[in-house]
């Protein structure tokens, strides 16, 4: 369990805005057709995990994203301005989404990718944070990155914690408690839960509270 302040970087003049959902756009379609889609048919998971400064696979291939880049083995590919086909060939992995889901990020194999590495930093450093702050609270359960929504989460009684790094929902991260069934009342402000955005979490601290009073009100 970590017992240190993950904090979220703040200094990015704001944390919406096209740049920032341009860089999340590309990152999660990195995550979809390089590493979720190649490790679940090489080793049949599409589970990833949270790394410092972005995301990586659990088993085979060995990938990970850092920032503005894709790391393989002694290899540090740039992000911007490359495609998934082309990123895919030069460390030879078979690119391509899961095929056990139906809703993807919509970003092609052709596509130029977009990242911004102050973007991109900020969101490492929220996934970061909210992945000390499920460690935190609760420690038996295994912090997950899932490729389908893009978001870092753990389940406990029925009950989801995560964060997301903004959707179509709320464009800024945010933070959220989804029991599986409805809760009523004032804390539960979201269709899926309760939600509480970057703005009033500004590190793992904050978040790990808020999990905990999700807890109290279930």
């Amino acid at each position: 369990m970590r017992t240190g302040r993950t904090r979220v970087a703040g200094s990015l003049g704001g944390v919406t805005g096209q740049r920032l959902a341009e860089t999340r756009r590309a990152w999660h379609g990195v995550a979809e057709i390089l590493l979720a889609g190649p490790q679940f048919r090489a080793s049949g998971t599409i589970r990833l995990r949270v790394v410092p400064g972005g995301f990586a696979t659990v088993k085979a291939p060995d990938l990970r994203v850092e920032g503005a880049e894709l790391v393989a083995g002694g290899q540090r590919l740039a992000l911007p301005g490359n495609t998934p086909a082309g990123l895919a060939a030069a460390v030879d992995v078979d690119a391509g989404v899961p095929d056990n889901y139906a809703d993807h990020s919509g970003v092609r194999e052709d596509e130029a990718l977009v990242v911004d590495e102050a973007k991109a930093a900020y969101l490492a450093d929220w996934f970061n944070a909210g992945d000390a702050a499920m460690r935190r609270v609760l420690p038996d359960q295994l912090p997950v990155l899932w490729p389908e929504h893009f978001d870092v989460s753990v389940t406990e009684h029925e009950v989801n914690y995560g964060v997301s790094p903004g959707d179509t929902w709320h464009n800024e991260p945010y933070a959220y408690v989804g029991p599986w069934k409805p809760r009523q009342g004032e804390f539960w402000n979201a269709p899926f839960g309760a939600a509480r955005g970057i703005s009033d979490l500004p590190d793992a601290a904050a978040i790990a509270a808020f999990f905990e009073e999700g807890r109290a009100k279930l």
